[in-house]
């Protein structure tokens, strides 16, 4: 069966409107993390009256800040792990917390769920991008060896 030309252009669409959705959805939660952060430790509910200490949780935040702007597929990679100590500790305040703080904590359980789905499918549509590429790749290596065409559709005879 012969491929359409249509049918890689439609794949390659698709495929850079989900990595485009996917980078937006992170890097708005990772940002969303990092204000949340801030506002929650320095003003709306810290643990010390004027802020606490615990307002440098952040600072790990910023860190991947630029990878996930460069696109950096490694940093979507790590990105993944290190999201569930935000995780844990958001479910951990919302459950031993009070108030406007347990509210705070569950704002920062759903950004890091949100983190992590857009991580993971932008990790996913990446992967699957290039495993198509490198099939494609292959399909015409193979060819050119055994000396077939590359175009699919065999020459017309006259």
């Amino acid at each position: 069966m012969p491929d359409t030309p249509s049918a890689p252009v439609t794949d390659v669409a698709s495929s850079s409107r989900s990595v485009a959705i996917s980078r937006a959805l992170a890097v708005g939660s990772l940002v969303g993390l990092i204000v949340l952060g801030l506002l929650w430790e320095m003003w709306l509910a810290p643990l010390r009256p004027g802020g606490s200490w615990l307002v440098l949780k952040v600072l790990p935040l910023t860190l991947p800040l630029t990878g996930l702007l460069k696109n950096r597929m490694y940093t979507y990679r790590w990105m993944s792990l290190v999201v569930w100590l935000y995780f844990t500790e958001g479910v951990v305040r919302a459950w031993s917390d009070k108030g406007l703080s347990a509210a705070l904590a569950g704002i920062e359980v759903f950004l890091c769920l949100t983190l992590f789905v857009a991580v993971t499918m932008h990790i996913r549509t990446r992967l699957k991008a290039a495993g198509q590429e490198a099939v494609d790749a292959d399909k015409l290596r193979h060819a050119a060896a055994i000396g077939a065409a590359s175009d699919p559709i065999p020459p017309s005879k006259p």
